[in-house]
């Protein structure tokens, strides 16, 4: 995996010896053909000029009418992505290509997976996913640097099928006119997602309504303990929120455990814990902690830790700061939880809380918070 934003880095195959030879191999024997290709194609489709002319037809034909597709409450069906200063209507800032998402009536995102495996029922075939370029996909869908690398460290690779990650698509659906495609194409496209996608009745949400017994009430702020029993991180209110199945993102993510006995600390015994200040720094991709008690002056009042699940692959080995799961003591009850080994993360800890101890993170999808 590669990306070409602010923070480049690329992800080597390393597991299949074939994969490894294929990652940028040249076609060396569809080079060779190329010359007969051009020759074939002309006969059979005449100019390029004439093809361009008859693709940007049907690509502008194709975007009306998606952009045209609306669920019954008025959202939008297809969330197309192309460049504002691009036309349809115009070869020389547009070629022939259509790419999108699609939601449902409530705004959630409908998996380009499952899109793709009715498409295939229906005879359309059309392509998913990150499309060999990563770079482009984070900029069309604004994908931090950080949530490219949590997105890999979660399983996300090219083919699966685990493309909602965090709320946001990991990838795009891509629809490609060219000199064999027809008006008929299109409209079956088109009516392809009206019939699996367009939602053409309100929702049973929207029928029945919420009746609020005190209307004057709303949520004003809400408040993430991104480590447990440590201080709070007020969210943002211009900012969405993912609500997992264990709660809230990003909420008690982590713990503090004993070097000794792996036991979790808690604020009841050691009461300095209030002190640290945790703090997410989503543009980054970064947790900070700030201590804001008494330290020694060679000691760093703040530290940062990367959000990314499993941060090794962008590290250098000899400082890879997380290890593999092992129990640990919560509440009473054994929890799964990975441990991180930098001596600096442990060091940070322990000196502000007098404390041997250092961070631990609880895996994806942990059914239960403490």
């Amino acid at each position: 995996m590669v990306t070409c934003t602010a923070d480049s880095w690329h992800i080597k195959k390393q597991n299949i010896l074939h994969e490894q030879l294929e990652d940028g191999t040249l076609p060396i024997h569809s080079i060779i053909a190329l010359g007969s290709a051009f020759e074939v194609h002309g006969k059979l489709f005449g100019s390029l000029e004439c093809i361009s002319s008859h693709t940007s037809l049907l690509a502008n034909k194709l975007y009306t009418d998606l952009s045209s597709l609306r669920h019954a409450n008025g959202l939008p069906v297809c969330v197309i992505y192309k460049d504002p200063k691009s036309s349809y209507e115009d070869t020389g800032t547009q070629g022939p290509i259509v790419a999108l998402n699609l939601q449902n009536s409530r705004g959630d995102w409908i998996s380009s997976a499952e899109v793709e495996k009715l498409a295939v029922i229906r005879k359309i075939q059309l392509r998913t996913g990150g499309l060999c370029n990563p770079g482009g996909v984070a900029s069309c869908l604004d994908l931090a640097p950080w949530e490219m690398k949590r997105n890999f460290s979660a399983g996300q690779r090219c083919g699966n099928e685990d493309d909602i990650l965090g709320g946001k698509p990991t990838g795009v659906i891509r629809l490609s006119l060219g000199a064999m495609s027809n008006l008929r194409d299109v409209t079956a496209f088109v009516q392809f997602v009206d019939e699996f996608f367009v939602e053409d009745q309100p929702s049973p949400e929207a029928i029945r309504g919420v009746n609020y017994p005190h209307p004057d009430f709303y949520i004003e702020i809400l408040t993430v303990f991104p480590i447990k029993s440590c201080g709070g991180w007020q969210i943002p209110s211009s900012l969405a929120w993912e609500i997992k199945p264990e709660g809230l993102a990003w909420d008690r993510e982590w713990c503090l455990v004993h070097q000794g006995t792996r036991a979790a600390l808690s604020q009841k015994r050691i009461p300095r814990m209030a002190l640290l200040r945790p703090s997410l720094d989503l543009k980054n991709g970064l947790l900070r902690i700030r201590y804001d008690g008494q330290l020694p002056p060679s000691a760093p009042k703040e530290i940062s830790i990367p959000l990314s699940a499993d941060p090794s692959p962008f590290q250098d080995p000899s400082t890879q700061t997380i290890n593999t799961c092992s129990p640990s003591r919560v509440c009473g009850d054994s929890i799964s939880a990975s441990t991180y080994t930098s001596p600096e993360i442990a060091t940070f800890f322990t000196t502000a809380l007098s404390t041997p101890c250092t961070l631990a993170r609880f895996p994806p999808g942990a059914s239960t918070r403490h």
